[in-house]
């Protein structure tokens, strides 16, 4: 049976206000809930439960945000004779601990448990709801009983100690509407700010007022004008430009038709008495006698900060308050509990610290005293017992282990300058206060283990996508070094391998300080790259720093005129930040693709900085799919180079000039980088005076479609010189196409033979095997097809094909295209051989480079996306008399 005071439904009660805020599953959400609270609670006038609902709602919050891993939802309802807060998550786990069943409601030495501990102990009532995606605890709160009619009353005071006023008190009374604009601004307002009412009415609060809180971390000024109640201080910009402080006190209210707005009366200061509420007297709380401190807070101090950097910080000032020392320090150890990883440090140049490692075992420059308290009265008769503080000065120092339940989570440590400063007493109360803030701390650290895992997989997954979202080796490249900078490191360098026996490459450097990526990249230069070893993980790379070192040291020499000139371009200043910047902890990871290594990642921080394990292993992860990646990148790159080289040698590199004849050709081939189509043209001299012309179109695409393709133009031009006519030549042609057997494909072809007359005029002799046919655009604007169709190739063995004789008068235009132009679609439209002639019957008077040009225009235009076939365009236009060049003019 559940104990008195504990339900799992809710009650029925009248509720006069509400408020609600939803708070991410991160660390300092759990302070933005607990201002949440403490703001609205006030705004309502219940200082009195204050405390204990902050309290509560920051265990709450805790469980939530840090130990379900979600958001945490927080909702405060008010009632006539209390307060409600029910605080929510979206992990519905179904167990609610309750004393008197076997199970313990929690205790302090718990890591978990204790939010229900203190709502047993702290809360009028208090349950667990459940639904099948959230769980939600909620508590009540009731206000104390008071004399009728007084809220709070204070004792009767001498006239000498009365709150000091001047002689006219003046309440300025400003009224904020829904939008956040001022709609009454009364006379001692004007009188306080120097405004007068027609140059604030209208226009916003925020233009006036100059709040004090930090966004994220407190009650902003839109949230303080939406409760229902709020008091505190802030300041007015008056019309002289000086900020007046001032004490306020804001009611929310709601006219007669519904509509809300919020009043905002406003004292200076000084004279705050006149509007602020007494605070409730701590020393009065009923049951504040025998509420026991929490050892932990003794020690750490309350409110003990949320974030872990902040909680071990803490510690390590009280330590050293706590035993009078001049440093300490936390180290905290990995999983394995064979290294210890400094976390935290005062008194010692922390950032130099910051994340080195050092081995737990006993040994020189290891730490062998971590598992048991030791003293070590001088380090000077023992150097290396405590790595951390060798070169700092100090000289005596007691560390004592942090374990929890038997395991090393970490080690505390307090020096002093001084020997013979510490005795087995001074590690006892260490000790004492260790195994108080061991718990906490490890459970700080898990949380943050878990923050980064969740941020790792989500870095990860984004950085996939990105990799596989380009196939550009450059691109990959910036991709890579900019997913790790500044995320992962301060810089960072990529080195490619072409293949085994090439050196490696100095491909990409960044930095997140751009004007230092030209130095960094000059010293990096100059320094041999690091050894392509495939062996995976993380291996550190000292050659940077030396080479920073060597470089600041001659630029110094250089500076004093102790020595010869170093081997920098750059001044003193520069020379010395580049040193600094690769003056920290360098490593290199191999990118391993395929089984061979084709590069290494190289990421750095600037001096006295190291890398957290956690990092170098997120980076492990990433240089393996970047690996990938760049690989994939290069063999694309490699792709279509290839691709593109033998798409050009499929192309006649030139075009003759033809007396008397303008010729214009516009080639696309469709798919990202050019992809060997299987379309074609040529256009070339047989013999004096006569010119042959194709233009053709393989099936399919690809190697296959290729090499059909150069089968066809090669052999033209052969049997053409060979003295064959064109049927002749299309029939043979024909025949080798079949002799390909399975790699054959069929081909439509226009093939034709041109001959410029002495009149102007060419005669063309032209065969239409299965190609659109060739169309001829006359002066007079009419268009009209100018051979008639006949068998494709590469389908029968005889063919029986005959050729065309059509001569072109001056001004006329030969339009010939592959089948990419007239069967360009948008949806169920096609551009058609209609559509084609019409585009063509507006060309009249232009010349061929405007005739192809127009054409190319109107199949982008006739559809929005990118064309999904090759297109081959060969305009051949007949000068008019009056542009031809007379003999022996000049």
């Amino acid at each position: 049976m559940a104990e008195p005071g504990v339900e799992t439904r809710t009650r029925s009660s009248v509720i006069t206000a509400r408020a609600a805020a939803t708070f991410d599953p991160v660390g300092r959400s759990v302070a933005t809930a607990r201002a949440f609270v403490r703001d609205t609670l006030q705004g309502w006038g219940f200082a009195d439960v204050v405390d204990d609902a902050v309290v509560l709602t920051s265990e709450l919050v805790t469980n939530a945000v840090i130990h379900a891993g979600t958001a945490a939802d927080v909702l405060c309802l008010r009632s006539e004779d209390g307060v409600r807060v029910e605080v929510g998550d979206r992990y519905p786990e179904r167990e609610i601990p309750i004393q008197g069943t076997g199970s313990p409601l929690g205790s302090l030495d718990r890591e978990n448990g204790r939010g229900l501990l203190l709502c047993a102990a702290l809360a009028s009532r208090w349950g667990v709801e459940y639904t099948p995606t959230h769980k939600q605890v909620w508590f009540q709160l009731d206000l104390p009983q008071r004399s009728v009619g007084t809220r709070s009353a204070g004792p009767a005071l001498p006239t000498s100690m009365l709150p000091v006023a001047e002689e006219r008190v003046r309440v300025a009374v400003a009224q904020i509407d829904r939008t956040g604009t001022i709609s009454v601004w009364n006379e001692d307002a004007e009188h306080l700010f120097g405004y007068p009412a027609d140059q604030v009415l209208g226009k916003p609060l925020t233009d006036f007022a100059a709040w004090p809180h930090t966004p994220g971390t407190g009650t902003g000024i839109a949230e303080a004008l939406q409760l229902s109640r709020w008091e505190g201080s802030y300041g007015i910009r008056g019309a002289d430009g000086r900020v007046i402080p001032v004490y306020a006190s804001h009611l929310r209210v709601r006219d007669t038709n519904g509509e809300p707005s919020t009043v905002c009366l406003l004292v200076r200061d000084d004279e705050r008495a006149v509007l602020q509420t007494p605070q409730r007297n701590a020393a009065t709380d009923a049951g504040a006698d025998h509420r026991s401190s929490d050892p932990f807070e003794v020690f750490i101090g309350s409110p003990a900060p949320d974030d872990l950097d902040g909680l071990l910080q803490r510690t390590v000032e009280r330590a050293r308050d706590m035993l009078d020392g001049d440093a300490a320090f936390l180290l905290l150890a990995t999983d394995d509990e064979t290294e210890l990883e400094v976390r935290a440090t005062t008194g010692l140049p922390s950032a130099r610290q910051r994340f080195a490692r050092v081995p737990v075992e006993a040994g020189t420059g290891r730490y062998g005293s971590a598992r048991m308290p030791a003293v070590h009265e001088d380090l000077t008769a023992v150097p290396g017992a405590v790595p951390l503080l060798s070169s700092t000065g100090m000289r005596s120092v007691v560390t004592v282990p942090l374990k929890v339940e038997g395991r090393l989570t970490g080690s505390l440590g307090v020096a002093a300058e001084s020997a013979g400063r510490y005795s087995n007493e001074e590690a006892l109360r260490l000790q004492f206060a260790a195994d108080r803030i061991a718990l906490a701390v490890e459970s700080a650290r898990l949380g943050e283990l878990e923050r980064l895992r969740r941020g790792s997989l989500s870095f990860l997954v984004e950085a996939s996508d990105l990799l596989a979202g380009t196939l550009d080796r450059d691109q990959t490249l910036a991709l890579m070094a900019q997913m790790t900078v500044p995320t992962l490191a301060t810089w960072c360098a990529v080195y490619t391998i072409a293949d085994q026996a090439s050196e490696p490459y100095l491909s990409y450097v960044l930095h997140e300080d751009e004007e230092r990526i030209d130095d960094l990249k000059a010293l990096l230069s100059r320094i041999d790259p690091p050894e392509p070893i495939a062996a995976p993980g993380a291996r550190v790379w000292n050659a940077p720093a030396e080479a920073g070192q060597r470089a600041a040291l001659l630029a110094s020499k250089r500076e004093l005129g102790l020595g010869a000139l170093p081997p920098v371009s750059s001044g003193i200043g520069a020379t010395q930040a580049t040193a600094a910047a690769v003056g920290g902890e360098t490593v290199v990871l191999p990118l391993v693709a395929r089984n061979r290594v084709i590069g290494m990642l190289t990421l750095g921080k600037p001096s006295d900085y190291h890398f957290r394990q956690e990092i170098l292993e997120l980076a492990e992860d990433l240089s393996r799919r970047a690996a990938l990646a760049l690989d994939n990148a290069r063999l694309y790159s490699e792709r279509v180079s290839i691709s593109q080289s033998l798409q050009r040698s499929l192309l006649p590199p030139e075009l003759p000039q033809i007396p008397g004849v303008e010729v214009e050709v516009f080639y696309r081939a469709a798919g990202e980088g050019n992809e060997v189509g299987g379309d074609f043209y040529d256009l070339f001299p047989i013999r004096d005076g006569a010119y042959g012309f194709a233009i053709g179109d393989v099936c399919g695409t690809g190697p296959e479609a290729a090499a059909v393709t150069g089968l066809a133009r090669h052999a033209l031009r052969l049997l053409a010189r060979e003295g064959f006519t064109g049927p002749a030549v299309l029939e043979r042609l024909n025949a080798a196409i079949l002799d390909e057997g399975a790699r054959s494909r069929f081909l439509t072809l226009l093939y034709g033979e041109m001959w410029p007359q002495a009149d102007g005029s060419a005669v063309l002799k032209v065969v239409c095997a299965g190609h659109p046919l060739p169309l001829r655009l006359r002066q007079d604007g009419t268009v009209e097809p100018a051979a008639e169709p006949q068998p494709l190739l590469g389908v029968m063995d005889d063919l029986e094909l005959y050729e065309q004789v059509v001569t072109l008068d001056p001004g006329d235009v030969l339009l010939c295209v592959t089948d990419g132009v007239t069967e360009r679609r948008e949806g169920t439209r096609m551009l058609g051989d209609d559509g084609l002639t019409d585009v063509l019957t507006t060309c009249t008077g232009l010349t061929a480079g405007a005739v192809a040009a127009r054409v190319l225009r109107a199949v982008e235009r006739f559809a929005a996306e990118p064309a999904s076939d090759d297109m081959a365009i060969l305009a051949m236009r007949v000068h008019e008399p009056h542009k031809e060049s007379l003999p022996g003019s000049s």
